[in-house]
């Protein structure tokens, strides 16, 4: 049984999610592009975090922060490998267009990698409506990027 429920970023049993997150985003991105933030970041005021459970077990997490009184960002949206393959990405991005809009965001922004390991990632978000935009935020212009937006 699915179940995505917001939860505290530093709960005892994401240790696996977390670390396998952080490996992903260090493989194949040099270090100054690398814009993932950690659980500890991810505790913060004005990020909404949530976990996927399949039984009990985390299988994926994903967050938004707040930018401004309309725009959020979507960020650490990541899936266990071992589970990829059953459409539990598309249900946390519809998840977390679902949590934006419910608080009353009107913009979903987001920056992932320019790099062929997120292509699937790339395709997700465009069949959810993300179209290409220049950066946002304190974003800059970087070859390892690509940042996506959409109204919700």
């Amino acid at each position: 049984m699915i179940r995505i429920s917001a939860e505290s970023p530093l709960g005892a049993d994401l240790g696996l999610l977390m670390q396998r997150h952080t490996a992903e985003m260090h493989a194949d991105t040099p270090p100054e592009s690398i814009h993932m933030m950690d659980a500890a970041q991810l505790a913060q005021p004005g990020i909404a975090f949530f976990v996927m459970r399949d039984t009990g077990v985390p299988v994926a997490i994903g967050a938004f922060k707040r930018l401004d009184g309309d725009h959020a960002e979507l960020k650490s949206m990541h899936v266990l490998a071992e589970v990829r393959g059953r459409g539990l990405s598309r249900l946390m991005l519809a998840h977390l267009i679902a949590g934006a809009k419910a608080a009353g965001f009107v913009r979903l922004s987001l920056e992932t990698g320019s790099q062929e390991m997120f292509r699937p990632a790339r395709r997700l978000y465009e069949k959810s409506g993300f179209t290409e935009c220049p950066p946002f935020e304190d974003y800059v212009d970087d070859p390892n990027s690509v940042f996506m937006t959409r109204l919700i």
